[in-house]
C-alpha cells in the first residue's frame, strides 16, 4: 500500500502543478462581400471546422457581419458571442468575440471607437474613411475564478493610413494603462501593418507579441494571403501581458483550393502565473 501511495504521489503532484491555461484565437473572417468561389456560403463550414478543431477558449474576430455571426453560432453551439456594429447598432462589421460557455464567464464588456470621440458609436477621425473600434471584455475562468481582459480590434487598411494606425495604437495604449497593473491582458486584431511599424512599437511598449516570445511556434510567419495560400504580411497579432506564452501557430487549414478566409488565423496558448501559496 505504501508503495502504491509513493508511486501515485508524483502523478498527483504533476496534476496539482499543471498551470491554468488560456487558448486565444484571432481570426479575420473576411466579410461576405465575395460573389465568386470565395463567397461566404462556400467558406463557413470550413471556418467553423477550424474553430472546432482548435477549440480556443476565446476568439476575437474581425470583419464579421451579423449573418456570419449567426451562421457561426449555429455551427459552434459551445460558444456564445457578443459585439456591436462599427457604425453602432447591429449593421456593418463587428469585432465579434466568441467564448466557450463552459470555460469562461463575461464579467463586463463594452466598445469604444478609435477616434477623437471614442464613446461616440461610428465616429471617425484622423483621415481614414471607415469607423474603427475595439470590442473588449473582462472574463473569469469558471474553473478557478482567474480573470483577464481581452481587447479585439481592426485597424485602418490603406497604405496612407499609417499615421491613423499610430493614433489607434496610442488610444488603445492609453486605455490599457488605465487597467489594473496586475491584470492579464490579451489584444487580438488585424492591425493592417507589420511588426517593424510604429503601431507595433507603440503597443509592444506595454504588451508583448506572442509570435516573438512563445517557445513553440508553428506555421508561416505571415498571415494575409488574399485566398492564395501564400501569405505576404504578418498583420494579425496576439499581444499580451501578465501571461506566459506556451505555443503560437499560424493555421493554414484549407480544403483543396478553398480557404476559410483571406487571412490565416493565429492561435496562442498561455499559462496564467502561479498563485502564491496560502500562508498557514
Amino acid at each position: 500500500m505504501l508503495l502504491l501511495l509513493l508511486i501515485g504521489l508524483p502523478l498527483a503532484q504533476a496534476f496539482a502543478a499543471a498551470p491554468a491555461t488560456l487558448k486565444v484565437m484571432s481570426f479575420n473572417v473576411r466579410t461576405p462581400a465575395d460573389t465568386n468561389e470565395n463567397r461566404w456560403e462556400n467558406r463557413r463550414d470550413l471556418l467553423a471546422r477550424v474553430v472546432t478543431e482548435q477549440a480556443p477558449d476565446v476568439m476575437g474576430t474581425q470583419e464579421l457581419v451579423r449573418r456570419q455571426a449567426d451562421d457561426l453560432a449555429a455551427r459552434l453551439p459551445q460558444y456564445a458571442w457578443f459585439g456591436q456594429g462599427r457604425r453602432g447598432g447591429d449593421e456593418d462589421e463587428h469585432m465579434g468575440v466568441f467564448y466557450r460557455k463552459d470555460a469562461l464567464k463575461v464579467l463586463d464588456s463594452g466598445n469604444f471607437w478609435l477616434s477623437d470621440t471614442p464613446e461616440v458609436p461610428g465616429s471617425i477621425s484622423w483621415g481614414h474613411p471607415l469607423p474603427r473600434m475595439v470590442t473588449w471584455a473582462r472574463f473569469e475562468r469558471i474553473a478557478d475564478g482567474r480573470t483577464f481582459v481581452l481587447y479585439n480590434t481592426h485597424f485602418p487598411y490603406r497604405d496612407q493610413d499609417e499615421a491613423a494606425r499610430v493614433k489607434c495604437a496610442q488610444l488603445i495604449a492609453q486605455r490599457l494603462k488605465a487597467l489594473p497593473a496586475d491584470e492579464p491582458i490579451v489584444l487580438t486584431g488585424d492591425f493592417n501593418t507589420t511588426p517593424d511599424s510604429a503601431p507595433h512599437a507603440t503597443l509592444t511598449a506595454l504588451l508583448r507579441d506572442s509570435w516573438e516570445t512563445a517557445p513553440l511556434r508553428s506555421g508561416p510567419d505571415r498571415t494575409f494571403h488574399d485566398f492564395t495560400g501564400t501569405p505576404d504580411k504578418r498583420i494579425d497579432w496576439i499581444l499580451y501581458r501578465g501571461l506566459q506564452p506556451l505555443t503560437v501557430a499560424t493555421l493554414t487549414d484549407h480544403d483543396g483550393a478553398r480557404y476559410p478566409s483571406d487571412h490565416f488565423p493565429v492561435v496562442a496558448t498561455f499559462a496564467f502565473p502561479a498563485r502564491a501559496a496560502a500562508k498557514p
